[in-house]
């Protein structure tokens, strides 16, 4: 038989494969490279023979863990400046709400962004991505919106892809044209949205800069109504949508993705059941993003058990962003979502596993460790798979392989 690349053997595999063990775990298991892709993955009993035998390169696990590698499925990585007055701001009581219709808020990143050249914000993002990577990361998706202009959000987007060039990490960008209205559009909104739908997504999509289109629905950003315009642009361009939905009131945005198919509902606090079941029906997943939550000291849950009992896959991302989750490590996203959102950690792994891919429309190719899927997966020093969303501020990363290559 043809050799594969390399075989990890003397592993433990938290597979993340639906229907199996918890975790999908296999105790004594070995996992086979072949290209980008596992050709193996299973009990290493099932290896008839020697490993250097099957595999040009034999590598001892040390009895390590190895889980897929992990999907960031939301951030807004690519900005200018920080947001730390505003925190203070909040902790002498002002809101988010409040501060945002002051001028501050999403306005004041973009007043940052739209003043740095695309090489001074690929050069600032640069170090937020190398935290993420340093934890297992190897897909994180990046959004645009702090430039609210054509050329400034094309100029986010740019540097996102540059990112790629620059790291050993996927990218999959999101046109976020729909986040706020800017200055200049005060009191034409209704332009700005056309701007967006008849300008911004035609170029994006047309130099092939945004793999999908978000907005921000709410009372303090757009309207259903001007969402679907947003959306129907992005399904005459070919672009999947996500949504920004029900994060600090319910204006019905998990259903209103899933009329669009979204590929993702994001936040959901405020969400109610039919919008829940209605994801359900799409397929729709529910993306949870326990840093906003926990920065903005929020206090109503999303609908959690809604969505298990409706089975929406639930993901959870880092919502790495300026003003409302400053947060750059996924790690830590796991034990917020387990300690404020009463996940399991099974549940918690799977949401920066399976369900992030699923999140971004990759669940078909990365996610889970089985043959067939691409090769990106991480060697963990840990006792057991919780210990993952267990500690807090703990970084077990031992070893992470991207497209079956060991990243250095």
């Amino acid at each position: 038989m043809a050799k594969w690349d390399r075989v990890w053997i003397n592993a433990r595999l938290a597979t993340m494969c639906a229907g199996f063990e918890p975790y999908g775990a296999i105790a004594n298991g070995a996992i086979g490279v072949e290209g980008e892709r596992v050709a193996f993955a299973g009990a290493a009993a099932e290896i008839k023979g020697k490993p250097e035998h099957f595999a040009n390169e034999v590598i001892d696990a040390g009895g390590r863990w190895i889980t897929p590698g992990l999907v960031d499925c939301h951030t807004h990585l690519v900005f200018g400046g920080d947001r730390a007055d505003e925190f203070e701001k909040r902790l002498g009581g002002a809101t988010y709400e409040e501060i945002a219709r002051a001028g501050g808020g999403i306005r004041s990143t973009v007043r940052a962004t739209r003043a740095a050249s695309e090489e001074a914000l690929v050069a600032a993002a640069l170090p937020r991505l190398d935290r993420l990577l340093a934890e297992g990361v190897t897909t994180i998706e990046i959004k645009s919106g702090y430039g609210l202009t054509v050329a400034d959000e094309l100029k986010q987007l740019r540097a996102a892809r540059r990112l790629a060039e620059l790291r050993r990490v996927d990218v999959r960008t999101t046109l976020l044209g729909a986040h706020a209205v800017p200055p200049e559009f005060e009191g034409r909104q209704a332009d700005y949205v056309a701007l967006v739908a008849d300008e911004l997504i035609p170029r994006a999509a047309r130099e092939r800069l945004a793999d999908a289109v978000d907005a921000f629905c709410e009372k303090i950003a757009f309207t259903p109504e001007e969402t679907e315009t947003v959306f129907e642009s992005a399904k005459r361009h070919g672009l999947r949508v996500k949504l920004h939905a029900d994060q600090l009131s319910d204006l019905g945005g998990a259903a209103l993705a899933a009329k669009f198919a979204a590929l993702s509902a994001d936040h959901l606090e405020h969400s109610a059941e039919d919008g829940i079941a209605a994801m359900a029906q799409a397929g729709t997943v529910a993306v949870l993003l326990p840093g906003a939550y926990y920065f903005l000291r929020e206090k109503r849950m999303p609908p959690i058990e809604a969505l298990r009992r409706l089975k929406v896959p639930i993901a959870l991302a880092s919502d790495v962003n300026p003003g409302s989750s400053p947060a750059l490590s996924l790690l830590l996203m796991l034990n917020m979502a387990c300690t404020l959102f009463r996940l399991t950690p099974e549940e918690a792994l799977a949401g920066v596993t399976r369900a992030g891919a699923q999140a971004l429309g990759l669940g078909e190719d990365r996610g889970v460790l089985a043959p067939g899927y691409r090769a990106d997966f991480v060697i963990w020093n840990i006792e057991r798979p919780a210990d993952l969303a267990y500690w807090m501020g703990a970084n077990p990363c031992h070893q992470v392989v991207k497209d079956g290559k060991i990243r250095a």
